[in-house]
């Protein structure tokens, strides 16, 4: 089963500015083929579905924690596509168009289905598919996949890094660009104590260091690209029979972190009265207030 925790991995800074047509952009991180709803949802069914656990459990420990990592990075993709996309419209009457700002935008989706907000799908529009997800069964060819898998999304957010300035958009793919390092390298040194093959000596996948990426340097001097973690506090431990060594680019040590990054607070999302969200007025809210604190005999 499953905890949650109200905080975002790292910090995202405020949006100084719209850009809708880069939120558009950054959806393909999200629900992309290679994006974080597909690394998420391949290692979730993996884990689910992992046969002889107890006798492979450093393997099953290693997709188990990145398969919750994962989640809180579909999290961080979403918060800052909705943090792109604020102050796209302005408040006012229905006669007035206040949202004509979104009609010629890429993804008009996001203005008429979620209040500017992001979508289970890319950065056409199209929606999330589960035929993205490989569960073969067979251990070898699952790590190879995830192996390709993260590659795949390193290069596609080296991409959008390259299609956008804004610093909300930099700022979290710098860190997935340095946490995707992480899991390309977990999955190699995997492979690598299952077949005996070194992976490692195809890394990076595009080769191109994380240090040629401002927003990714910092995340690498804070040892970031060094660090697992179990997102349990008394599971997965195993991933230390993997994740161990150095770093085969840095010459960093690698370290298992019991438990989860430390976190910082998610924005809070203003209401957008031209979108009816969360189309609760004034007067709503006060009656709302008395009927809790009737229920809650307050």
């Amino acid at each position: 089963m499953f905890t949650r925790i109200n905080k975002l991995q790292i910090e995202l800074p405020a949006s100084t500015f719209a850009d809708a047509n880069a939120a558009a952009a950054v959806q393909e991180l999200l629900g992309g083929k290679f994006g974080e709803m597909s690394t998420l949802n391949n290692y979730l069914f993996q884990s689910f579905n992992f046969r002889g656990k107890t006798k492979l459990k450093p393997f099953y420990d290693l997709v188990a924690s990145i398969t919750a990592e994962e989640l809180g990075h579909v999290e961080l993709v979403s918060t800052a596509i909705n943090l792109i996309l604020t102050g796209t419209t302005s408040p006012g009457k229905p006669d007035s168009t206040p949202l004509h700002e979104g009609l010629n935008k890429r993804n008009t989706y996001h203005f008429i289905a979620t209040a500017q907000t992001a979508l289970a799908g890319d950065s056409m529009g199209q929606p999330w598919r589960g035929d993205y997800v490989f569960n073969s069964g067979n251990l070898v060819l699952d790590l190879l996949h995830n192996f390709f898998l993260e590659c795949g999304a390193r290069t596609h957010k080296m991409r959008v890094y390259e299609m956008t300035n804004h610093p909300v958009a930099r700022e979290m793919i710098g860190y997935l660009l340095v946490r995707g390092g992480v899991h390309v390298l977990a999955y190699a040194k995997a492979l690598e104590i299952a077949t005996g093959v070194d992976m490692t000596k195809l890394i990076p996948i595009p080769d191109l260091s994380n240090q040629q990426f401002d927003s990714a340097r910092k995340f690498e001097a804070m040892g970031f690209g060094r660090k697992l973690y179990t997102f349990s506090y008394d599971d997965y431990r195993d991933v230390d029979q993997i994740w161990k060594g150095t770093h085969p680019e840095t010459g960093g040590k690698l370290e298992v972190i019991v438990g989860t990054p430390e976190g910082s607070p998610i924005p809070e999302l203003r209401e957008l009265p031209e979108e009816f969200a969360p189309g609760i007025t004034a007067d709503d809210y006060l009656e709302i207030v008395k009927r809790l604190k009737r229920s809650g005999n307050l």
